[in-house]
């Protein structure tokens, strides 16, 4: 992917820095080029509604032409409020001009949501090319092409109609994964150029305006879990995304992920005891919540404790309504949040150091065998997935996976855990051999759940392919937590990017 980060021109060289005086330390290894794009493709669906697809994907340079990433497409128009996938985009450009470039773009996802007998999303793939045509001015760029939608298993499918793209450009700093343990100092960001990752729990009470698809009132209470990324931009003030799902309540299959601003202040003269508020907007629907065309706003206070250890808990509260439906909730939950990187010197005594820890990104394929559905069946599912994982010490390490139903009969079933991990130091050469424990919500496609709360369990091989590419195999288990609804074997093939961050 060609891009440069003034006018996204050229790839930024690899650079490595290493004088006699840096002896001590680790330095940043390489600066790629990267960038957030967003898009919005219209479409019609099989039952004659219209919809459009809004979308957000942070896309890194492999080499000069290329670029791949993470990204996230969900219903954003019409009453399809909680159709999501999250899937991977790889892109192709080329240069036309000092400020013009051409784009080619497919993005492999999985998910669904809505299905009827007029609307099916098969086994839960879906398939987006795009070709576009983009024009760059300071930064950003915004582009218009065409594209089309297709799930190739079931019967959505859009006719190739128009595309609206909008992009920033950015950099991806990282240090070698072999730099990790060692002492690193470093004057920017790294990584991702999120501050920290946070795993959030709690409940919303919907009001009686509250309705289900089908009209009904809704009754009790909505238990929901998560993660967050936040990225501190001043003392207090933030901005980063959140994505939760259903885990009790009887609306097992519910997802929504939002954009979030944020402000808070010391409390009584502590910087550490901050009371604030936050805005969220953002996509969210699935489950018979009826969220209209998939739009939701959240708002409320929040108080937050940045502990002496590093971690920080935080309560949130507030209100999340659906502007085009019929939902609107108070909730109130906890949060426990893990720093990731941060912004050098926000202290003066802050010269950029501590010890490099290695993160990964990347994709997985799992496979589940004995998946029981909710009429009783039992059949085949595979499922594709992104990962994230944090090094917090040699052996220990902090995961998370969001992903959705690929193969078989469940499209619409989709899923985010996160939880700890055990690994090795390597063993004969650079393998690794590990364990670990993840917690979270699950529902959709007809998969029998009970109230979305879910565990997985993993025993994992890893090799080495270079310096940062991460080959991995795995068996396990995943199953219900309360209950026996679930029960299967898994296998697991996971491909990652491996870099390293400071832990400050």
């Amino acid at each position: 992917m060609r891009i440069r980060l003034a006018a996204l021109v050229a790839l930024l060289p690899t650079t490595t820095w290493a004088t006699p005086d840096d002896a001590p330390f680790a330095r940043i290894q390489t600066v790629r080029p990267a960038a957030v794009e967003a898009n919005w493709t219209r479409m019609k669906m099989p039952d004659g509604g219209r919809t459009a697809f809004a979308s957000i994907s942070y896309l890194m340079a492999l080499d000069d032409d290329w670029g791949f990433g993470p990204g996230f497409y969900g219903a954003a128009k019409g009453n399809y409020g909680g159709i999501f996938t999250v899937g991977f985009t790889g892109q192709r450009r080329w240069r036309l001009s000092r400020n013009t470039h051409l784009a080619a773009s497919l993005y492999v996802g999985a998910g669904g949501g809505l299905s009827s007998e007029q609307m099916r999303f098969g086994g839960g793939l879906m398939l987006r090319p795009e070709l576009s045509l983009r024009t760059e001015a300071r930064g950003w760029y915004s582009g218009i092409g065409i594209s089309q939608i297709r799930f190739p298993s079931g019967n959505v499918k859009s006719g190739v109609g128009l595309a609206f793209s909008l992009g920033r450009a950015m950099d991806f700093a990282s240090f070698s994964p072999a730099d990790a343990g060692q002492p690193g100092r470093a004057t920017r960001r790294t990584g991702l150029s999120f501050d920290e990752i946070s795993l959030v729990g709690g409940f919303e009470s919907p009001r009686a305006s509250s309705r289900t698809r089908g009209g009904t009132p809704y009754a009790g209470k909505v238990g929901k879990a998560g993660a967050d990324l936040r990225q501190y931009i001043a003392e207090g003030s933030w901005w980063g995304f959140e994505a939760a799902g259903a885990a009790k309540g009887g609306v097992d299959g519910y997802m929504e992920v939002l954009g979030q601003i944020g402000q808070d202040w010391g409390l009584f003269g502590s910087p550490r005891l901050r009371v604030g508020g936050q805005l969220g907007l953002g996509l969210g629907g699935g489950g018979n919540v009826d969220t209209g065309n998939g739009w939701l706003l959240r708002a409320g206070p929040t108080l937050r404790w940045i502990t002496p250890w590093g971690p920080s808990l935080r309560i949130d509260a507030g209100l999340t309504h659906a502007p085009s439906g019929a939902y609107s909730a108070t909730f109130l939950r906890a949060a426990l949040s893990m720093p990731l990187d941060q912004r050098p010197g926000w202290t003066v005594d802050d010269d950029g150091g501590g010890t490099v820890r290695v993160q990964q990104v990347g994709a997985s394929v799992m496979h589940l065998p004995r998946v029981r559905f909710k009429d009783g069946r039992r059949e085949a599912v595979s499922h594709l997935a992104l990962n994230l994982s944090r090094e917090f010490s040699p052996w220990l390490y902090g995961a998370a996976q969001a992903g959705s139903a690929a193969a078989g009969s469940a499209g619409a079933y989709s899923f985010g855990l996160f939880g700890l991990g055990v690994q090795s130091r390597p063993l004969w050469g650079d393998m690794r051999v590990g364990a670990e424990w993840l917690v979270g919500a699950a529902g959709g496609g007809g998969v029998k759940v009970g109230g979305g709360a879910v565990t997985q369990a993993e025993l994992w091989a890893q090799w080495s392919v270079g310096e940062r590419l991460r080959l991995r195999a795995g068996v396990g288990e995943f199953r219900t937590m309360r209950g026996s609804d679930q029960s299967t074997p898994l296998t697991h093939l996971a491909l990652s990017y491996a870099y390293g961050t400071v832990q400050r």
